[in-house]
């Protein structure tokens, strides 16, 4: 018996609308790394990107449990000496609630090409409203 191993011209990617409004962000980041790798799946390969494209609304929804909310920073390096950028997880849900949640799923993803290419397939929007209507994405509860 050989084992089967997906053509990734045939892998079906679906669209997935994940709504996470009250949702604690590790929680929510390890199931939508496992929805964008494809572990869902039965073809799931390690080795092939046979994930799902992922929507999520309400960004600045997210909760976090204990003192993260003020302990949890934030790093932006400029590239300059001394210009390292620090903030909280607070200042971020307030100025850029979109970036919790695609950082949080980055690290969970693989690092190198595969985890790169898996990664795009995430899109994050801090309010109700997305610009994916015509791909008819499905609810999906986590």
């Amino acid at each position: 018996m050989a084992t089967y191993i997906p053509n990734p011209a045939e892998i079906k990617r679906d669209w997935l609308l994940i709504d996470l409004e009250g949702q604690t962000v590790g929680r929510a980041a390890s199931k939508i790394a496992g929805l964008l790798r494809g572990k869902h799946k039965v073809e799931f390969t390690p080795h092939l990107d046979a994930g799902d494209f992922v929507v999520c609304i309400n960004a600045d929804k997210v909760k976090f449990t204990g003192a993260k909310l003020d302990q949890q920073t934030y790093n932006k390096f400029t590239g300059y000496l001394g210009h390292m950028k620090t903030r909280t997880a607070r200042e971020m849900l307030a100025k850029k609630p979109e970036v919790v949640i695609s950082s949080a799923v980055k690290r969970m993803l693989p690092k190198g090409v595969l985890g790169r290419q898996t990664f795009k397939k995430l899109k994050v929007y801090a309010g109700n409203e997305h610009p994916h209507q015509a791909q008819n994405p499905k609810p999906h509860e986590l």
